[in-house]
């Protein structure tokens, strides 16, 4: 069948011994610059239909999978294209845009807003995670035939086998597990693989890259001792620790305590674009050292310092009386947007146009950058690919699921082989969950004999 050979399918000493042996060749291997562009484009379309294709970060809306209760057609139209994944609609990924770009799998994200850490905000947290949780368990249980929840990495073989779009599930936030470790274990049952430290602002598990309100003092100089205890009962179940949106101090310390390999699931290498949410080098080698794996992120701001840009689109925004872009959503939601709101976003358009050439944006070229600084940095093994999409990711080419094929040919112009894009697309983020299972197992026995 099409799409058939997922990039980790080979054994994980067979493929480590692949990569270890091509890494140092990319350069010598960039693609001929004799090849007819055709002829490339010919062969990268292959490497994209062979290899297995997984976005470590998908956000999502809460709503995801229900119907509208109007009676009003358009309405209804206007609901399932946000809310429907079966309709090729408004968002960067629904069922047939990963159909047709040939993204085959995703990461859904529980992903919760910082808040006030007290009881509380706690409370709200796991109010909100749930709804999350439901979102994607309704998306699964109605499509059945289209997609599967994978629990493991067998799974997410075993799913795209039978020709279904794969879906897993992370939590973009520890803050709502509170001060409680079991709901860890209860996130775990309902799904949950990997699960971040932080998001943006500093919690009761460790502090953030930033701080929830300007001025902000981080609370623990890195990871808290409930922090520590977390990262100990993720390692203990299986559970992938996500350290994007993490501080370096927090970080490295999650490095230093966890005894499994670590993900930064959506980021960037601070040396090609310099920004909090992005590591530096130093945190690329620890990352190499503890064996986890980068998910470079495609979000324009992080892949590219787009600050002119961001200006000139907020003067156009002001000049033409267009509301912000979280504004807009709740307007949408509220049903059909005004006539004369409507003009003025077809005004805006155009003004972009001219603004993007003026100040070009984020590009699939610049994100490729930062895949290949960092495996020039620490190796193609430790190197994997997330969008953001739906939550403030995309960039000029790959700016939702149905062109994600630009970013195979994009590895393919600059020398990666088949194998390698394979890796970089799949084989090493699923190589490193089998590696936390492994642990889990491990961690489990040893608390088995020790009568724990």
């Amino acid at each position: 069948m099409a799409r058939a050979e997922l990039g980790a399918h080979v054994s994980s000493a067979a493929l480590a011994a692949v990569l270890l042996c091509a890494a140092p060749a990319i350069a010598q291997a960039r693609a001929d610059a004799a090849e007819p562009e055709a002829a490339l484009v010919a062969r990268a379309k292959a490497i994209h239909e062979a290899v297995f294709t997984i976005d470590t970060h998908k956000d999502i809306d809460p709503g995801l999978a229900t119907a509208s209760s109007s009676a009003d057609p358009e309405e209804v139209a206007r609901y399932r294209r946000k809310h429907d994944p079966t309709v090729d609609g408004d968002n960067q990924v629904d069922f047939p845009k990963m159909r047709a770009g040939g993204y085959d799998g995703a990461f859904y994200i529980v992903f919760v807003a910082q808040g006030d850490v007290d009881p509380a905000g706690f409370h709200r947290a796991a109010q909100r995670a749930k709804l999350m949780f439901d979102a994607i368990h309704r998306m699964v249980d109605r499509y059945p035939q289209h997609i599967e929840l994978a629990l493991s990495p067998a799974d997410v073989r075993r799913i795209h086998h039978s020709g279904k779009l794969v879906a897993c599930i992370g939590i973009e936030n520890g803050y709502p597990m509170g001060k409680d470790l079991s709901r860890i274990e209860h996130f775990y049952r309902r799904g949950a693989r990997y699960m971040g430290i932080a998001h943006n602002g500093h919690n009761q598990l460790g502090d953030s890259h930033q701080g929830r309100r300007p001025g902000d003092e981080p609370l623990h100089g890195g990871l808290s001792e409930l922090g520590r205890k977390a990262i100990a009962e993720m390692n203990r179940l299986g559970i992938m620790v996500d350290i994007s949106h993490s501080a370096k101090t927090t970080m490295l310390q999650a490095l230093a305590v966890s005894k499994a390999p670590v993900i930064a699931s959506h980021s960037g290498c601070a040396a090609v674009r310099a920004h909090g949410r992005n590591l530096d080098d130093e945190q690329l080698d620890a990352l190499k050292r503890n064996g986890g794996v980068i998910q470079i992120v495609a979000l324009g701001a992080f892949v590219k310092d787009d600050a002119k840009h961001r200006a000139a689109l907020d003067a156009a925004r002001e000049r033409l009386g267009v509301p912000s872009s979280g504004k807009l959503r709740e307007l949408r939601r509220n049903g059909p947007l005004p006539s004369d709101l409507q003009a003025k976003l077809l005004e805006l358009q155009k003004a972009r146009k001219a603004i993007d050439a003026q100040f070009p944006p984020g590009s699939v070229r610049d994100f490729v950058d930062h895949i290949d600084h960092a495996v020039k940095r620490i190796g193609i093994r430790h190197v994997a690919i997330a969008s953001d999409f739906d939550g403030g990711g995309g960039v000029v080419g790959w700016n939702n699921a149905r062109e994600t094929f630009h970013v195979t040919l994009e590895l393919v112009r600059r020398g990666y082989t088949k194998e390698q894009i394979g890796a970089i697309w799949s084989g090493n983020t699923l190589r490193l969950w089998e590696e936390v299972e492994a642990v889990a197992k491990k961690l489990r026995a040893a608390n088995g004999k020790n009568g724990k």
